[in-house]
């Protein structure tokens, strides 16, 4: 079963999803109006005489086991191929156009197929996008651009470059940096030009940086994850091959200077001299050589923690050899495109060319590792490969990892605070514009804590949410004076779908948020859920303008909504294309943005999605799927095809969806109870959204992030998580749904 196969099925033996997973409650207490019995049941004026009991179309996979204990785990054979049968029926016009793109030799005709495959993915209805990053309102003491600027990757997570003040940032100071930014990009000088600019105002700086986070790291082994809630506080610790500045530039880091084949498949790196590991005490650990990629690169594919597929072809990066080691047909690591020729000269084969392989140099898959500290902690490469053995320790804590970069954690303390210091012995000193970073945990619960802390000088940063904008503007603080509207970032969060789910209580825990769906509910709500009519209805019913105001205000919640999953300005075509859309030739001239193709495809479709806004080249700022008359359109056709499979939804009978969310931030609940009225607003009660509630954050995080497959996924609909690109192509967000375990988001609508 490809590639994770072996590890899947070692955790299906010791984990199981309880018995509560396999089943739904039955108390009789939880039991709402969609258990009705009436004799009959009217719909579309037809009478039908003691409806019959939902059909699932997959009821024939029996994905649950009975253990003998009697707990139930997964029959993993059977769940791939209800997962299978399931994608092939919901996604198979994407992944057929997803397929021709990455098959397509010429980088425009890639983009304008992407765009075709995605307006196929949209369509669908498996989630909608409610926001990108940033673009809310904020208050804070960092320069404008002084980080690294990326739109992907990792090294928008990189602090070192940080211009920190003692003093809150101006608005109008702020734009005048911004435009200074875009005059100066390029030039090697803004960071310094913008410093000098802030002295002459006034402006004194600090030499830390601190700021709150909500979620501790589960792993420091940045290789081995694929969660941004762990790599971004190691990325700070480990330099990379190149990184982007604070201009967006990509420049040598460690890899003094690379180049590549005529025929692309050979890229050599000379890795810079002089540059040495350090342990979590700052002591010498080692030189950092050419084979410390060589033992990453082993270490990342044998630990398979969720990012591998970029190299392995899936998406479109091939690296010669690292398929067939992750499937097994190869175990000789020297097989694989990854060598060290000698100790400064790294060079990776690759089966393809690929037009995007610089922009991942700066992604967590090709950072270093040592491998010498690797083993001193218990590691061990291929099939000796086994970190719940008793000797491994490495990425375990801070403590259990080696660190090339500018900082070293030295104080961790979950759920209170971490601290980065200046590592003594880094090699680019003069690129670090502070030495030391704090984060202090703030788990949400108190709204007024972090813009208490920020008014105090404790930290430098606060967002101006919905509300403490009110206690804000009555302590001077506004959008003429210091409140400013961040730049919106790439970062796609979305509502996802559950579109087949099987589990109805957290994995870890069979007693915390368990559903209170009955088992006819849940088996009608997941039949519903199978129809893509039932889908649309339900996301053009959703006002998200609405939703994001609960959060971000009314004067910015339309800036914040998305339409897309690929900002539609990510790329433009480099030279004409001509594609096939719905049978006609159309042609594309060379700068067209990939937004404007997927916008025609909708369109050609006739899908009421307008996830493009040609005046403003952008697929953000407005709400393109709202529209209650679309949404009764789709419900009435849905209606009509779910009564044929046993499904009758009319006033006594509505579907049921759980809206799980956090109970600790009144900010999320609010956002969950909009959905909720907008919803069966429009659709006058027909669908109900049953807004659930987690009493502790991390429950929330178990049932709607923390899974690692679809079996596990407890909810019909959540909002926690979303994705930011890795590289500088649509395939960075598109492979995240392709099937068999390979795309890193489909298991977030219940499959694979």
């Amino acid at each position: 079963m490809k590639r994770l196969l072996a590890m899947i099925l070692a955790v299906a033996m010791v984990l199981s999803c309880f018995s509560a997973c396999g089943s739904t409650s039955n108390d009789s207490s939880t039991t709402t109006a969609a258990n009705s019995t009436d004799d009959t049941v009217a719909t579309d004026d037809t009478a039908v005489e003691n409806p019959t009991e939902p059909v699932d179309p997959y009821a024939d996979y029996e994905i649950w086991v009975e253990n003998e204990d009697g707990t139930t785990s997964i029959d993993f054979e059977q769940y791939t191929a209800l997962s299978a049968a399931i994608y092939s029926d919901v996604l198979g016009d994407y992944y057929e156009y997803y397929q021709a793109a990455s098959e397509a030799e010429n980088v425009s005709e890639k983009y304008a197929l992407y765009a075709i495959a995605e307006a196929k993915l949209l369509e669908e209805c498996v989630f909608v996008s409610t926001t990108y990053n940033g673009g809310g309102n904020a208050m804070s003491r960092v320069m404008v651009r002084s980080g690294d600027y990326a739109l992907w990757g990792s090294d928008s997570d990189r602090m070192h470059n940080y211009v920190v003040t003692n003093e809150i940032i101006t608005v109008a100071d702020r734009t005048y940096l911004k435009e200074l930014w875009e005059e100066l990009r390029g030039t090697g000088t803004y960071l310094e030009t913008a410093k000098a600019y802030l002295t002459e105002q006034g402006y004194t700086f600090d030499d830390e940086y601190v700021n709150s986070y909500s979620g501790d790291a589960e792993t420091f082994d940045i290789l081995a994850t694929s969660q941004a809630i762990d790599s971004e506080k190691v990325i700070q610790c480990v330099d990379g091959l190149a990184e982007y500045d604070s201009e967006g530039m990509l420049q040598p880091a460690l890899a003094e200077s690379w180049e590549v084949s005529d025929d692309g498949l050979t890229w050599t790196f000379h890795i810079r001299e002089g540059v040495t590991w350090v342990d979590s005490q700052g002591r010498y650990v080692a030189d950092v050589t050419a084979d410390d990629w060589v033992a990453a690169m082993q270490h990342m594919l044998d630990a398979a923690g969720g990012l591998e597929y970029l190299v392995d072809g899936e998406v479109g990066l091939s690296i010669t050899g690292a398929y067939e080691y992750l499937t097994g047909e190869i175990t000789d690591f020297s097989e694989v495109g990854v060598t060290a020729v000698d100790d400064y000269t790294l060079v990776y084969t690759l089966d393809e060319p690929c037009s995007y392989f610089e922009t991942m140099l700066d992604y967590s898959i090709f950072l270093p590792m040592s491998r010498s500290y690797y083993t001193s902690q218990g590691g061990k490469f291929g099939d000796e490969y086994d970190p719940s053995a008793s000797d491994y320790y490495y990425g375990t804590t801070f403590e259990n990892i080696a660190y090339c970069g500018p900082f070293i954690i030295t104080q961790y303390t979950n759920e209170n605070t971490i601290k980065w210091e200046y590592n003594e012995t880094y090699w680019n000193p003069d690129n670090m514009q502070i030495h030391s970073i704090t984060w202090l945990f703030n788990d949400g619960s108190d709204v007024t804590k972090q813009y208490n802390d920020f008014l105090s000088g404790l930290v430098d940063s606060v967002s101006i949410n919905t509300s403490i904008a009110a206690i804000a503007e009555a302590d001077g603080y506004t959008t003429d004076n210091y409140i400013y509207g961040a730049d919106l970032g790439t970062t796609s969060y979305l509502a996802f779908y559950n579109i087949y789910r099987t589990c109805f209580a957290n994995f870890n825990d069979s007693t915390v948020l368990v559903s209170q769906l009955s088992e006819e509910e849940a088996t009608r709500t997941n039949v519903a859920m199978l129809n893509v009519h039932f889908r649309r209805a339900i996301t053009y019913a959703v006002d998200r303008i609405s939703y994001n105001a609960q959060f971000y205000g009314d004067d910015i919640a339309a800036v914040r909504v998305s339409n897309a999953y690929v900002p539609g300005d990510f790329v433009v075509l480099e030279e004409d294309v001509t594609v096939d859309i719905n049978g006609t030739a159309t042609t594309f001239p060379a700068g067209t943005y990939y937004g404007e193709i997927r916008q025609a495809q909708l369109d050609a479709d006739g899908v009421a999605i307008q996830s493009w806004n040609a005046e403003t080249n952008s697929s953000a700022g407005y709400d393109g799927y709202y529209n209650v008359e679309n949404a009764v359109a789709e419900l009435e056709i849905a209606i009509e095809e779910l009564a044929a499979e046993g499904v009758v939804i009319d006033a006594d009978n509505p579907i049921h969806i759980e809206f799980v969310t956090t109970g600790t931030s009144e900010l999320y609940v609010n956002g969950a109870n909009a959905w909720k009225q907008s919803v069966e607003s429009a659709l006058d009660g027909l669908v109900i959204i049953d807004v659930i509630t987690a009493d502790a954050s991390l429950d929330w995080y178990y049932a709607c992030y923390y899974f690692s497959y679809g079996y596990e996924a407890n909810f019909t609909i959540n909002t926690l998580s979303g994705w930011g690109p890795d590289y500088g192509d649509p395939s960075t967000y598109l492979g995240t749904f392709l099937d068999n375990y390979s795309g890193y988001m489909v298991k977030s609508i219940g499959i694979y």
